[in-house]
């Protein structure tokens, strides 16, 4: 069945960076659509960044030039690069990924949380 495995979450200071993967398995089909979603405490879950199978990329107002979204087509992998990070920013980050006959799948989600 299809899976997606994500990793990299953790603890950071304001203005540090970290890299968040999500390894995807299971998919018949070519993935089309790689997403980032982030749920903060108290407000609901909104979209980061994605990327299509083409690598073409969109982001929320409030992380761009600070995130940035890739892919690995062979490797059905998706990252996010985040750096300069803001308290604002804890949140737990779920991948999401879906093909043309696979719908709406998600992963299971990893906590980022800056403080000092």
């Amino acid at each position: 069945q299809v899976q997606l495995v994500e990793s990299g979450g953790g603890l950071v200071q304001p203005g540090g960076s970290l890299r968040l993967s999500c390894a995807a398995s299971g998919f018949r089909f070519n993935i089309n659509d790689m997403d980032w979603y982030r749920r903060a405490p108290g407000k609901q879950r909104e979209l980061v960044a994605g990327i299509t199978r083409g690598r073409s990329t969109k982001y929320a107002d409030s992380v761009k030039g600070r995130f940035t979204i890739s892919r690995d087509n062979a490797k059905n992998t998706v990252y996010l690069q985040m750096n300069s990070l803001k308290p604002e920013d804890t949140a737990v980050y779920y991948c999401h990924a879906e093909s043309t006959y696979e719908r709406n799948f998600w992963g299971q989600g990893t906590q980022v949380t800056v403080s000092s």
